[in-house]
């Protein structure tokens, strides 16, 4: 046996398959267990396929399929796969929000490549969760490594028209919140909305970091937008399967991609596909895995002028699979111009730009020109101000342009269960003037950050017509949802931010395009506030678990919500042996 075959260094796996002693029998008998012959640990890379599937993912639900097909491009190319599961995090099933998991994931996927004697890692997810997470932990394990997105489902249908995921849901209830369509009507467009495996077909969390991923660098092209039951999903896994082993051979670590370059074009193509809030956390998060200095303020400076070209929902009109159609990622980048550093390389072996040179726009009003955009604004808004002196979000894409600037009185709301009772009470005191707060709903408070900064109006100013108000909290909102919504207020009220001195009555200032939000209150009457919430009981640390460690040691939203003591990475090395 040789510890190397055509690779420009000994094989990390040869630890433990090229060995001629007792651990490498160990180590080989077991494994030939599975019907394994002999020559294939004479060697060869092994690729190990992290694979995120799972019965209660359903954007997930097709992946060991998937992995099937990578397998095909692994062995065809010389390598030896072996698929091995991770936690799986289902956006619409998981309670109380896949965010809370998504850093237990990276705990998990980091610690499974790192104690395996693999040389090479593809990444199978999708959901939203699952594939930042993934990617946090081979990140702070760094080898070469290649996603594979779990692909959009097709477009829904409805009474003869397209409708999207989660962007008609709450278009729907909110419909029938205000007495315009009936409840058998909203039920019925349920089957219709989710008819194929795959992510959301809406430029939802999973599809934006899935295209985010491509302007990465670290998936083959057409990744972000294929969809997930295309036959040609299939053949990109097949390629894939092929090009990690290369990537084995080239000594070509997933540091190799990820560098500034790779986040600013990252960036860059997230604003113009209108992607969703939560991309921001991910990429932040990520960051500070590889060691990238990458903080808030960049996304606002990088692409905060950025127009839309991308007409999808929620910011436009059309959906994933018409975006592929239109010529997917490789047309809208190459739409960007010199706003892409082409010179960044990608797993390919290609670089960013000669990947998408010629790329063509097959349908112009999916795909929109920088002089004739979909809309003008659609960068991430990062806002600074008392109310949140370490930043908060606004996707203007997705907000009502009259509403940017504003000034109103605030309706406060203590928690999640504070606005569920009152929201629909008719004798609340509020109007469509008014700046909804809702606080207790950051990284520790919920606990994890859930998805509801896009809280549902009133009934009784749905009734009035009105579909949009400022609303402002320290949680985060799905990237299928819309609205003049500010999000990822920092530090959170549980961290003893500012949110948490709001009263319902006080004047709040926004002005999105000076990026100010103001709390209009004194600075005494505010430190006044401080002192009498220090004598209020202190809320109770979970007990016990994930929960306690999640609490201890998560970091806020302007910092990724990483756990603190995952921040950077430890390498792939282990020294001592099993047995």
């Amino acid at each position: 046996m040789t510890n190397e075959k055509n690779s420009k260094k000994p094989l990390r796996s040869a630890h433990s398959y090229g060995k001629l002693d007792r651990d490498g029998f160990i180590h080989r008998s077991w494994m030939k267990a599975q019907g394994y012959p002999e020559d294939v640990f004479d060697g060869r890379p092994v690729i190990g396929i992290c694979n995120t599937w799972s019965e209660l993912t359903p954007c997930n639900s097709h992946l060991r399929e998937i992995a099937e097909f990578v397998k095909r491009g692994v062995w065809e190319a010389g390598g030896l796969p072996v698929e091995f599961p991770a936690m799986s995090l289902g956006e619409t099933q998981m309670r109380p929000t896949a965010m809370l998991f998504r850093n237990l994931l990276a705990m998990e996927v980091e610690e499974s490549i790192r104690g395996n004697p693999i040389d090479g890692v593809v990444l199978l997810g999708g959901c939203d969760k699952t594939t930042p997470g993934q990617l946090m932990g081979a990140a702070s394990v760094d080898l070469p490594t290649i996603i594979v997105s779990s692909g959009p489902m097709l477009n829904g249908k409805f009474k003869g028209k397209n409708i999207g995921s989660g962007t008609d849901v709450w278009k729907l209830s909110e419909q029938v919140r205000a007495g315009e369509i009936s409840e058998q009507e909203f039920f019925a467009a349920e089957a219709g909305m989710s008819r194929s495996r795959g992510v959301c077909n809406t430029m939802g969390s999973a599809s934006s970091f899935s295209s985010v991923v491509e302007a990465l660098g670290i998936s083959l092209k057409y990744n972000g937008t294929l969809p997930a039951v295309d036959a040609r999903r299939q053949a990109l896994a097949h390629v894939t399967g092929r090009r990690i082993v290369d990537l084995v051979k080239e000594d070509k670590p997933l540091s190799s991609f990820l560098t500034r370059d790779a986040f600013e074009n990252a960036i860059s193509v997230h604003a113009a596909i209108g992607g969703s809030t939560n991309s921001v956390i991910h990429l932040l998060a990520l960051a500070g895995r590889v060691g990238v200095d990458l903080t808030l303020d960049d996304f606002d400076k990088i692409a905060g002028d950025m127009p839309l070209l991308a007409n999808i929902a929620p910011s436009g009109e059309y959906l994933m699979e018409d975006l592929h159609y239109a010529g997917g990622m490789p047309a809208l980048m190459n739409q960007m111009g010199d706003r892409i550093k082409k010179h960044a390389p990608t797993v390919s072996g290609l670089t960013i730009g000669e990947q998408i040179e010629g790329a063509e726009v097959y349908i112009p009003e999916v795909i929109a020109s920088m002089d004739k955009p979909v809309k003008h604004n659609a960068g991430i808004w990062v806002l600074k101000g008392n109310l949140a002196p370490n930043g908060a979000i606004i996707k203007p894409s997705a907000a009502s342009d009259d509403l940017l600037v504003k000034k109103g009185k605030a309706v406060v709301f203590e928690d999640i269960e504070d606005f569920k009772a009152r929201v629909d009470d008719p004798d609340l005191e509020i109007d469509e003037h008014s700046f909804m707060v809702l606080r207790g709903c950051g990284p520790k408070g919920y606990p994890g950050m859930p998805e509801v900064g896009n809280m549902p109006l009133p009934q009784k100013l749905l009734e009035k017509g009105v579909r949009d108000m400022v609303r402002i909290s320290d949680a985060r909102m799905s990237g299928t949802a819309f609205g003049t919504v500010i999000l990822h207020v920092s530090p959170e009220s549980l961290a003893g931010g500012p949110i948490n001195l709001v009263r319902t009555g006080d004047m709040i200032t926004l002005d999105a395009k000076a990026r100010r939000l103001e709390l209009n209150v004194d600075a005494d009457t505010l430190e006044k506030r401080a002192q009498e919430n220090a004598k209020l009981p202190a809320l109770q640390a979970p007990a016990r678990g994930y929960l306690k460690l999640n609490h201890g040691h998560v970091l806020q939203a302007d910092k990724g919500c990483d756990l603190d003591f995952l921040v950077g990475k430890s390498g792939d090395e282990v020294k001592r042996e099993s047995h």
